[in-house]
C-alpha cells in the first residue's frame, strides 16, 4: 500500500471492495449471518470476493508433488452406528440428500455420484493447526450437483452436515467454484475411511476445516442465521471464523 495510509485505505479502497463484495459480485452480505465479525475479519471477507471475482483457480500441483504423509485428525472412523454398518457394506446403501430451496429433491448414491463428470485436482491442504500438505482429490464438482437438482433463486448458502455432527455453510460464491467437489478419490484410489468416505468436501480456497468429511447431506437455504446459534456453522459456534478463506 505504498503512498496510502491504512486510515486512507479504510475510508476509500477498503470501502470500494467492501461495497463491492458485500452488495455486488454475487456474493452475500457477511451480516446475513447475523454474527459481527468485527471490522477486520469483514474487511478480510470483503476485499478476497473483490480481489476473486473472476473467479480463478488455486494452484494445481503435478503428482510429484503429492505429500508422502497426509496427517488424520479429529475424527477418523465415526462411531455411528449407521456409519459403521455401511461402510461394513462397502457405503452400497449410502446416501447424500439433497433438499431444501431446490427444484427437484433427490438422495444420490455413491455410484450416481461417480457417474457424474469427475474432476481430479491436486492441490495443497492448509490446515488450521498450522501444517500443510499436497494431494489429489477425484469427485464431482458441487456445482454439477447443485445444477442436477435445480437451485431455486432465492437460495444464497449451501448447508452441509456430516456424520459426526459437523455442520457448516457456504455462499454460492465458494459452492459454486470449479474447484470445490464432492470427493470420493484421493490419490488416485477410492477415498480412505480416515479421510471421509465415502465422500468428503474439498472446498480448496478455504482452510482445511471447511472441507468436511463423511457427508450426510446438503441443504440449500437463504439464510443461516436461523441454524443452530446463527453463526453459520459449528466452528464458528466454537469460536473460529465463519470465513476461512487463504
Amino acid at each position: 500500500m505504498t503512498g496510502i495510509s491504512r486510515r486512507q485505505w479504510l475510508a476509500g479502497g477498503g470501502a470500494l471492495a467492501t461495497s463491492a463484495a458485500l452488495g455486488g459480485c454475487d456474493a452475500p452480505a457477511l451480516r446475513d449471518l447475523a454474527n459481527p465479525y468485527g471490522l477486520s475479519n469483514a474487511l478480510t471477507f470483503a476485499t478476497q470476493r473483490w480481489l476473486l471475482r473472476h473467479q480463478p483457480l488455486v494452484r494445481e500441483f503435478g503428482p510429484e508433488a503429492i505429500s508422502t504423509v497426509f496427517p488424520t485428525i479429529n475424527t477418523t472412523d465415526p462411531k455411528d452406528e449407521a456409519y459403521q454398518r455401511s461402510k461394513t457394506a462397502g457405503f452400497a446403501d449410502w446416501r447424500l440428500p439433497v433438499s431444501g430451496l431446490v427444484a427437484r429433491p433427490a438422495a444420490f448414491s455413491l455410484a450416481e455420484l461417480r457417474a457424474m463428470p469427475a474432476r481430479t485436482q491436486i492441490t495443497l491442504h492448509s490446515c488450521e493447526q498450522g501444517w500443510s500438505a499436497i494431494a489429489g482429490w477425484t469427485g464431482a464438482p458441487l456445482s454439477h450437483l447443485l445444477a442436477t437438482v435445480g437451485l431455486q433463486p432465492d437460495a444464497r448458502y449451501i448447508v452441509i452436515r456430516s456424520v459426526d455432527g459437523w455442520w457448516d455453510s457456504y455462499d454460492l460464491f465458494d459452492a459454486l467454484h470449479p474447484q470445490t467437489i464432492l470427493a470420493y478419490g484421493m490419490n488416485g484410489a477410492d477415498l480412505p475411511v480416515a479421510h471421509g468416505a465415502p465422500v468428503r468436501l474439498r472446498v480448496e480456497r478455504q482452510l482445511g476445516y471447511k472441507s468436511l468429511k463423511y457427508l450426510t447431506s446438503i441443504e440449500a437455504v437463504a439464510r443461516v442465521d436461523g441454524i443452530g446459534k446463527g453463526r453459520g456453522s459449528m466452528v464458528a459456534e466454537l469460536g473460529f471464523a465463519w470465513y476461512a478463506g487463504i
